[in-house]
């Protein structure tokens, strides 16, 4: 039986599944104990631009893994 994904689709689709869990690894914290004071370490660079880049680059590769066929074997034609 034949499948559609080769081993190299399932690699890629796990780097892309990585990568979107560190994306939302990076957007933890930043809270504050107290409710009634305010914490600006929500809005740093790390939980603002570079867990939701990571995350974009994760949902890309996972379209990547989708699309990846391998390249086929042809007989040269005289």
């Amino acid at each position: 039986m034949k499948t559609t994904f080769t081993k190299k689709n399932y690699y890629i689709l796990l780097v892309g599944i990585v990568l979107i869990a560190l994306g939302y690894l990076l957007m933890i914290g930043g809270g504050s104990e107290d409710k009634n004071v305010f914490n600006p370490a929500i809005f740093n660079f790390q939980r603002i631009t570079l867990a939701p880049v990571c995350c974009l680059i994760g949902f890309f590769t996972i379209i990547v893994a989708i699309m990846w066929r391998p390249k086929q074997k042809t007989e040269a034609a005289n």
